[in-house]
């Protein structure tokens, strides 16, 4: 397998650390502890990819492969991703440590431009058996899934070719007016994406 360049890898820390924030909240909204686990386990890695990314650059500057101030440059955006991820971390542990939510925060949550929302989906929903590339649900609904749960597993940052079951679990973000777009395609009541 090809290695990965340290563009590739300031890529995958700033996803993961925005994926972090948006579960991290959803653990908050939903009183859900094994998302704000998960939030901690995506820290370890946001941690394992920093270090990497630092000795890979300091490798390339020493092979010549890579400029100081490009390699500068990468390992701030890193390290910003990584604070991003730290920062998380931290909302998730106010779920883990079981600290009662102020009304005020949850509702600003849910007053945000974008709103975060859990749905199950039906059997007899349209989404069923179809992967998250042919029903193209970012842009029909505007609603992105960002996490999923399917039986006893959880799926972080689901990509196009993942397949969507009766029973999964969905955890979007998106416009308020996309929420309920998105909750009546799970549910069965709309048949048309």
């Amino acid at each position: 397998m090809k290695e990965k360049t340290s563009e590739d890898i300031v890529l995958e820390i700033k996803d993961k650390s925005e994926l972090m924030v948006d579960l991290a909240y959803s653990s908050l909204l939903y009183d859900n502890k094994t998302i704000a686990k998960e939030v901690y386990n995506l820290e370890d890695l946001i941690d394992s990819l920093f270090q990497k990314i630092q000795k890979k650059s300091f490798r390339d500057v020493q092979k010549g492969k890579l400029k100081v101030d490009a390699a500068l440059t990468l390992m701030r955006l890193a390290q910003a991703g990584e604070e991003i991820a730290d920062a998380a971390q931290e909302i998730a542990d106010v779920e883990l440590r079981d600290v009662e939510l102020h009304p005020i925060l949850k509702m600003s949550v849910r007053e945000s431009d974008e709103v975060l929302t859990r749905t199950q989906v039906d059997s007899q929903s349209i989404l069923c058996g179809k992967t998250l590339g042919k029903l193209k649900l970012g842009s029909e609904t505007g609603m992105m899934i960002i996490a999923m749960r399917h039986k006893d597993r959880w799926l972080y940052g689901p990509n196009k070719n993942t397949k969507i079951d009766p029973g999964d679990i969905l955890f979007a973000k998106g416009p308020e007016d996309g929420e309920k777009h998105l909750i009546d395609l799970a549910t069965g009541e709309m048949d048309e994406i």
